[in-house]
């Protein structure tokens, strides 16, 4: 497999992190219409529930593919698979903070 076809599905991945990160966020940003003000218990049931299936969704997002191809014989297309996301990963967060800051 050639490296652009591994950027691109690199790019997806870090794509599909950032659109699932940004949903958590809008969720966990209106909990208080969702479930009112005051002391409810179900809050943190649901918060916990939400850190766990967040790390389930992101960690298949990031190293599902790679783990893949490692387990498949391709060994260096998984490792720079991993690589790539993660270097993707870098970049979409420095254009956050860089776009926060520019909010500011």
């Amino acid at each position: 497999m050639n490296d652009k076809k591994l950027f691109l599905l690199s790019v997806l991945n870090s794509l599909g992190v950032l659109a699932y990160v940004s949903l958590v966020v809008l969720f966990m940003s209106n909990t208080q219409n969702i479930f009112g003000q005051g002391d409810n218990p179900m809050i943190g049931v649901v918060m916990l529930l939400l850190l766990i299936l967040s790390a389930l969704i992101t960690g298949s997002l990031v190293l599902g593919r790679p783990i893949l191809y490692y387990l498949e014989g391709q060994k260096r297309e998984g490792v720079r698979l991993l690589l790539f996301t993660i270097i993707d990963l870098v970049i979409i967060l420095t254009l956050v903070i860089l776009v926060y800051l520019g909010l500011r």
